[in-house]
Formats: structure tokens, sequence, C-alpha cells
């Protein structure tokens, strides 16, 4: 499969080469998101000094950089590894000046090397600021650890602070990029069901095999101890934390619907006095997040409820993770069935469903338009006076210049009562305290009813909009 999406990034990467004078560029996101395929793209008709850092000590780090190095440059390695990294940089910096050509150089997997060496950023700060600032170097950081690559390259008290001259955080492809890696005979509900599973993260997508449907797919992925993703939750925990066990049961909590640090401490077996620290390094992570009410303060709301952010760890932990039992016994195709289709399944395609309508609007409603542009977003949920109980709306999206909120509701179900939905919708409206112009939206897995449409084309600020119609 060729190279798909990363066009804003691609257009960074390009315009600071344009510029032809020493640039240094950080790029960091979690494993498997795609950094080595973008930069491998941007780099394959410049010339490249590329290493990549491993899980090894600091003198074979030196080493392999040394022949690398070297190479690059037409040298042979007789004269062995440099002595320090002080001389490996001075080495390139001074080798840079005498070819005064153009070159990318690629430190991949900065954070590996730096967890052994750990003077390298300052060593590094030292020949930037004295050796590669007169060259014509584009040095580029690359890094998995985001929590490094965030802390002591990119933080306030780190040496390297201020010597960059642009980050990229590479994240997962949303919806419409992510069709882009599936097979041309996905239809749409396929390609629906394949994000709500594998979400955005191209190493997964690149799994799906054409020639199988979607549940065996995912039957083969997920639920057969040789599946390429039946343990990879836990790997990456394994690369990322010191205690990928504990931090397992916190997702295994939330996955199975635990939604407040109380309740998850309990499930997981954590002590109350620290599960902060646990939900605040998977946020880290990017793996949950927290959401409040729309119109909440984040830092002041108590109402704040944590969920599993990325759709396959999403997805692992709520039927995956309860069925390795079966899965190691054999028996993952009757754990798999449960995990493919029916109405477990079809409430969890429903849930993700609210993203990638999100996904949508923002798509919809992208930059160069005037007529709504969104300045905050998220979800309502909340007591509603009038009617004695407890209300909520999928999509909250407030337009700030425009004096526009934005209202909308996903159903994933074979069948809606359309007018009810509506009429729900409209009523719940005055819970939002934004004040502005309504604008309504119902999103649905089929189209809407011919009288429903009929309806639509007389209110101005009610729109309709099927799955298929998502991602036509």
């Amino acid at each position: 499969m060729g190279f798909v999406g990363r066009d804003e990034e691609l257009g960074v990467l390009d315009h600071h080469y344009s510029l032809g004078k020493f640039q240094m560029i950080v790029v960091y996101g979690r494993r498997r998101v795609g950094k080595t395929a973008l930069l491998s793209k941007f780099c394959e008709e410049r010339p490249t000094l590329w290493f990549t850092a491993k899980e090894q000590s600091a003198a074979m780090n030196l080493r392999g950089f040394s022949s690398e190095a070297r190479r690059f440059f037409g040298e042979t390695e007789d004269s062995g590894p440099f002595r320090t990294w002080e001389d490996a940089f001075s080495y390139v910096a001074r080798k840079a000046k005498e070819e005064k050509r153009r070159f990318v150089f690629v430190f991949d997997e900065f954070p590996y090397a730096a967890s052994v060496e750990p003077g390298l950023p300052s060593v590094l700060q030292i020949a930037i600021d004295h050796q590669f600032k007169d060259t014509r170097v584009m040095m580029i950081l690359c890094g998995s650890n985001e929590g490094f690559m965030e802390g002591k390259v990119l933080g306030y008290h780190s040496p390297l602070y201020g010597r960059r001259n642009a980050q990229i955080q590479l994240k997962p492809f949303d919806l419409f990029d992510a069709c882009r890696m599936m097979p041309g005979n996905a239809d749409w509900k396929d390609r629906i069901q394949y994000y709500a599973v594998f979400g955005g993260t191209p190493y997964y997508l690149e799994q799906i095999d054409s020639a199988m449907t979607f549940q065996e797919n995912v039957m083969v992925q997920c639920f057969s101890q040789s599946g390429l993703l039946y343990q990879e939750p836990m790997m990456l925990l394994r690369q990322e934390l010191r205690e990928p066990a504990a931090y397992s049961s916190v997702l295994d909590a939330i996955g199975s619907g635990r939604t407040r640090p109380k309740e998850i401490a309990e499930y997981a077996g954590v002590e109350q006095n620290a599960i902060g620290a646990y939900l605040r390094t998977l946020e880290q992570l990017k793996i949950i997040e927290r959401q409040v009410p729309f119109g909440e303060n984040p830092i002041r709301s108590r109402k704040g409820l944590w969920k599993l952010r990325d759709p396959f760890f999403a997805y692992w932990y709520r039927f995956v993770a309860p069925s390795t039992q079966m899965i190691d016994a054999r028996r993952g195709r009757a754990a798999g069935r449960i995990g493919t289709e029916g109405p477990a399944f079809d409430t969890y395609v429903g849930q993700q469903f609210e993203t990638m309508c999100l996904q949508w609007l923002l798509k919809h409603y992208d930059d160069g338009q005037d007529e709504f542009v969104p300045t905050d977003m998220g979800k309502w949920w909340g007591n509603d006076p009038m009617r004695r109980e407890q209300a909520d709306i999928d999509i909250v999206m407030a337009d700030s210049f425009n004096h526009k909120v934005l209202l909308g509701e996903c159903k994933w179900r074979e069948n809606v009562n359309e007018t009810e939905t509506i009429d729900t919708l409209k009523s719940r409206s005055p819970l939002v305290k934004e004040a502005g112009e309504r604008i309504l939206y119902l999103f649905t897995k089929h189209p809407a009813s011919e009288t429903t449409r009929r309806k639509a084309t007389l209110e101005e600020n009610l729109h309709l909009v099927d799955a298929e119609h998502m991602l036509s």
C-alpha cells in the first residue's frame, strides 16, 4: 500500500527544508502511528543521514551512529567509533560545513539514546549552538515516548528548549484518511466498523486483508493467539510504563464502563490516593481522556468522566481482554462473534460513531468558510429540570465568532424514531447555556425517511446525515 495522508505534516517539513539554513524539527507520537513512514516519504529524494537508536547501551548506540555517519559521508569505518557524542556531532557539523550541501539528519528514537546517556540533550544543545547553527543541515529529532519528547526535548527546563524551529505531534488518522487505507471492496458499513475497531493507527489498518470479511479480519488479528494485535495493548504498555499490569487493570476498569476515579480504583485494585497518577500518565499517552459537560470548567468540574480515547484500546478492553482465557483455550471464534456482531458490538460502534460524526462536522466546516467556525466542542450531560431526568446531547459545538451553537444526535441503529429524536434534541437545546442561534444535526446509520427529509427542507437549521453520506 502506498503512502497515505499526512499532507499537512509533509508541508511543514517541505517548508523548513526549503529555507536552506539550519533547522531543528521535533517529530513525535505514539508507536505505530506512522512517524517512520512520514519521514521516509519526506526523505526519499533528499540526501539523509538516518540513525535509529535502540534499547541498548550508550556505547552500542554511539558505535551504530559512528558507522552510519561515516558511511553517509563516504568514509570507511576503519577509524572505529567516536569516543563521545561530542566528537560524533562535531564530525557531522564539520563535514556539513566542508561540503556546504543541504541534507537531512534524522535522529530516530532519540529517547532510547538519551535514556542511557542522560547528558545527551545537553551535548546536542551545545553542538547546535556552536556548530550546527552555521550549517545547512535540517535536523529531525524523532521519538515514540511522548512524555520524554514533551518534557526532555520540548519542555521549558530542557537544554534543547528554544532550539526547535517546529514540532509535529503525529496523531492517528481520522475516519476519512483511515478509509484510504482500507480495502476497496469494503462498503460503508465495513469502513465504519473497521474504524471503530482499529481506529486511525496506520499499522493496525495495514493488517486488514482484502480477501477476508470484516468479521474474519477482526477474528484473525484480535481473537487468535497468533493474531498480530492480540497482545498489542499490553506490548505497548510494557514498552512505555514500569507497571504495565497495574495500568492495564485501570484500562480494564474503564473499558468495562467505570468512569469515575473512585470506581476505577476499586475495580482495578489500585489505592485511591494513587489512581490520579495512573490516570494522568495514561492521559499523557493519549490512551484515555477526561470529559466534562460542554460549558463547564475542566479543572473545577466535578462531573468529569474518564473514557478510552483510542478506538483500538477501547475495543480491546471491551471485547478482547475479557475473552483472553477463551482465546488461549482456542475458543476465540466464540468470543469473536460477540465482538463483531450483535447488540453489544452495535452499542460499542454507536459510541465510536459519535466521534466519527464529530470528525465529519470538523471536515464539513473546514477552514476557508465562515458559515460556522467551530471554536469549542464536546458533549453535554446533566439534569433536565423540566422533565426531572438525566439527559445528554451527543455533540455540542460552539462558534463564538458567529454566535451559533450546533447540537447533534448520533444514532447507529437499524430503526430510529426520527421525529421523536429531533423533538427531543430541540427540547434539550436550552440545557446548553451557550447563547446563540441553534443548528441541529441528526446522524443516522441509514438515510432518513422521505417524510423526515421533507420536514427538514422546511427547517433551515435542521440537517440530516447518514453514515454512507458521511463517507461519500
